[in-house]
């Protein structure tokens, strides 16, 4: 199963990042671009433990439903969301926090799998792999960005 590793140094407290990484309005508005939006479970604020979102986005020009749980939660340093409904054969997204120096690293860990056995692995390592580190790295520097301004 592919791995997506990306880590962000961030010039603000471990808890307003993590706030911001779970806030589902701060995600919504980060990533315009797919038209990411909630339509059931969580729809709006903070999630929390065993939390499900149901997400309708535009990507790669279809329209697609994803289901995820928030299956481990350890506030600041710890959220992993997995897919309990969707496109993916396997989807499961760590958000790690660690603090130094009253900065923040956060690390994503994603671990994804296409359907279509041999053609899905294919598709992951010559295109998906690349189109989700640059989601993650997009989103990421939106967070970033606001996590600062907001230590002004």
């Amino acid at each position: 199963m592919p791995l997506v590793k990306v880590e962000t140094h961030i010039n603000a407290g471990i808890q307003t990042c993590f706030d911001l990484a779970r806030n589902v309005d701060f995600y919504q508005n980060s990533i315009k671009n797919s038209r990411e939006i909630a339509i059931d479970g969580k729809i709006t604020g903070l999630v929390e433990a065993n939390d499900s979102i149901t997400w309708e986005a535009k990507h790669l020009g279809f329209v697609r439903h994803i289901t995820l749980k928030v299956t481990e939660f350890d506030n600041p340093n710890l959220f992993v969301d997995e897919m309990v409904h969707g496109n993916f054969k396997a989807y499961k997204h760590e958000h790690i926090f660690r603090e130094d120096n009253n900065k923040t690293i956060m690390i994503d860990k994603f671990y994804f799998e296409s359907p279509w056995g041999i053609i899905g692995k294919m598709i992951d390592g010559l295109f998906m792999k690349k189109y989700m580190i640059n989601i993650l790295k997009t989103r990421n520097s939106i967070l970033k960005a606001q996590a600062e301004k907001k230590q002004i």
